[in-house]
């Protein structure tokens, strides 16, 4: 070491290599909390967190972390720009049309474009049902999708 003092490592905001520091209860430094979207008509108990793509970046992808409150879900739709998501806290379940997977801890989850699906936390459940989301940084408009009929849950 040189003995000078070093410099202060580079703000969030820019596009330049970061590290953004996890708080050890599922927040990040420097990242606020959102709400999932504007109007709370079609979801209920989801926040996220923009990780990665509202700062900056220049990533054709962008990371967000959202968490579903017992009881609540995300809304059910559908686009053409596809996603991934990664579950980090909690169970929860992840519906594709008429098909509903219980997914956890590890589990990666792929949601190909047209497909409608959501993100649900049981009511029962303990705690939050979080995730990681990797999204397409250029992507539509999601259109909210009505009634698809029975479901049926996979192991």
């Amino acid at each position: 070491m040189s003995g000078r003092e070093a410099p202060a490592p580079p703000a969030l905001a820019g596009n330049h290599s970061k590290v953004i520091r996890h708080d050890g209860a599922f927040g990040w430094e420097g990242v606020p909390l959102e709400a999932y979207k504007a109007t709370a008509e079609t979801w209920a108990g989801i926040t996220r967190r923009e990780l990665v793509g509202k700062r900056g970046e220049s990533a054709r992808f962008h990371v967000r972390y959202f968490e579903i409150a017992p009881g609540g879900h995300s809304t059910l739709e559908k686009h053409e720009h596809e996603h991934v998501v990664v579950p980090l806290r909690g169970q929860g379940e992840a519906r594709f049309g008429n098909y509903v997977y219980k997914v956890g801890f590890g589990d990666v989850v792929y949601v190909a474009p047209g497909d409608p699906h959501q993100f649900r936390n049981p009511e029962e459940a303990e705690e939050p049902f979080g995730f990681l989301c990797l999204v397409n940084a250029e992507r539509d408009a999601p259109q909210p999708t009505d009634g698809l009929g029975a479901c049926y849950v996979c192991e």
